[in-house]
């Protein structure tokens, strides 16, 4: 099967013409087809006694070009300055920060620790600043930051990209294959000793400025491994509340140390068997789903439902039960069905051609957010997956807010090719056609090769970085 099949994105010229396209293909994605000025999106929302000034939020991601030991570099610190430039006022984060060597995702992955706390520091004050800079004196007011600490888990590699070092919540027999050298399976005593690194984190973000921290529960890492974590025996496997004591101990032990500071949860809602390219490179699943006891929230062919749903919904009872009101919606994984996570045309250099219409995949995310988001009214919830949408993201993104679909709409990939979309759309200016994200997934084929993440495409500075004709060389036979 070949991506050429499914119609690009940048074809689809006329409100008619997208409308078609999605009945045709039995994609249920609501839009409106005029943007209202003023738009519902530059609309503030208020909660707990905090403005977040309009409904753009900037998704975290993983950098690739920190400091071997964890400090942000100049590549770290523009892509930040940028962040705030968007005009976006929710920052989830920025990008993954690993609570400890061992756990990070790559040997350039940000570290939070005492050494690095200076740097970070910095990193903040430089984000806000840009945003200050370029919206006005009192800009920063209602500017919202948080930061996302992590644990890779299964992924971890923090001492060489070539080289996976995975430490696991729990044995998996389709997974841990992936890995001939062997897992390393964290016992219960060395998960007691990292709730207690996140809480450390916890407070030195406090320290650096951040007013959230995000307990990362998402695309294949420790804390959502651990939700499925059924077979696991002891403290942390089995029932919902062991599969969940990870969680709920590092939101103790943050509350008991640094009560000022806000708590989020980035969560893979929905998830899948594990995917792998066929002889056509079409990403086909490995084992059938009713084979399969190893997923939170599994997909049966794709379709939200509510057996789909279940997980999420028990999870979100106890995260809303913790005074936890910050809930960003993702899905699957970057490493075993990226098709779920990222929707995108072409596939990185180690991925699959997509298995479906990449908008099915936005029209899952839009879904799983929205049902979610009806069940708990009192979360404050934030969408994934708009990417894809490109020059029907605003359309999209403002019928979602308006609908109560969900209160923010989270761009990742865009912001790198387009940093200041969101502030064209908040001021009604036309979008820079030439400027938007295609889904390339050169800003994955980069950190795949072990190289730095950037819009390698579009961005002009990585254009002209000495990266780029290796991440052009590697996918010339794909783009052909």
């Amino acid at each position: 099967m070949s991506v050429a099949r499914y119609k690009r994105i940048a074809t689809l010229k006329t409100a008619e013409a997208f409308s078609r396209h999605l009945a045709d293909g039995g994609i249920s994605i609501g839009f409106d087809t005029e943007l209202l000025h003023p738009s519902p999106l530059a609309e503030p929302l208020d909660y707990d006694g905090i403005r977040i000034g309009n409904r753009f939020c900037v998704l975290p991601m993983e950098g690739w070009d920190g400091t071997r030991d964890g400090e942000p570099s100049d590549l770290t610190r523009r892509r930040w300055q940028h962040f705030g430039q968007s005009g976006a006022k929710l920052i989830w984060g920025g990008e993954a920060v690993a609570v400890r060597h061992d756990g990070r995702a790559n040997p350039h992955q940000l570290l939070i620790s005492e050494h690095t706390e200076r740097a970070l520091a910095t990193l903040r004050t430089e984000l806000v600043a840009a945003h200050v800079e370029r919206f006005g004196r009192t800009a920063g007011d209602d500017l919202d930051i948080g930061l996302q600490l992590t644990h890779s888990g299964r992924y971890s590699r923090p001492n060489s990209s070539e080289r996976a070092e995975p430490r696991v919540a729990h044995l998996h027999p389709v997974l841990d294959r992936r890995f001939p050298s062997g897992v390393h399976l964290f016992s219960d005593e060395e998960l007691d000793r990292l709730v207690e690194d996140y809480i450390r984190a916890a407070r030195i973000a406090y320290r650096i400025g951040f007013r959230f921290v995000d307990i990362k529960h998402c695309h294949g890492y420790l804390g959502h491994e651990l939700l499925s974590a059924r077979g696991r025996p002891g403290r942390y496997g089995g029932s919902f509340s062991n599969r969940t004591r990870f969680l709920q101990s590092i939101v103790e032990g943050i509350r008991a140390s640094v009560p000022r500071l806000r708590i989020g949860v980035r969560l893979s809602a929905v998830d899948s068997v594990p995917y792998r390219k066929n002889a056509a490179g079409t990403g086909w699943p490995e084992v059938p789903p009713d084979q399969y006891e190893y997923a939170f929230g599994l997909l049966q062919n794709g379709d939200v439902d509510d057996a789909a749903l279940e997980d999420s919904r028990q999870l979100l009872r106890l995260i809303q039960d913790l005074g936890i009101r910050l809930v960003c919606i993702t899905a699957g994984t970057p490493y075993y069905n990226p098709h779920l996570l990222r929707p995108a045309l072409f596939p990185p250099i180690d991925g699959y051609d997509p298995p479906e219409d990449p908008l099915h995949g936005v029209a899952r995310h839009i879904t799983t957010t929205g049902r979610l988001k009806a069940a708990f009214p009192n979360l404050i919830f934030v969408g994934s997956g708009y990417t894809y949408l490109q020059e029907w993201l605003p359309h999209v993104a403002q019928f979602s807010v308006r609908q109560g679909l969900t209160d923010f709409v989270g761009v990742g990939r865009m912001v790198l090719a387009y940093p200041d979309m969101p502030a064209d759309v908040l001021a009604g200016r036309p979008l820079r056609r030439k400027s938007m994200c295609r889904t390339f997934s050169d800003c994955t084929t980069g950190p795949r090769l072990g190289l730095v993440s950037g819009c390698f495409p579009l961005d002009p500075l990585y254009t002209q970085h000495p990266h780029a004709a290796t991440v052009r060389d590697a996918k010339t036979p794909t783009r052909t």
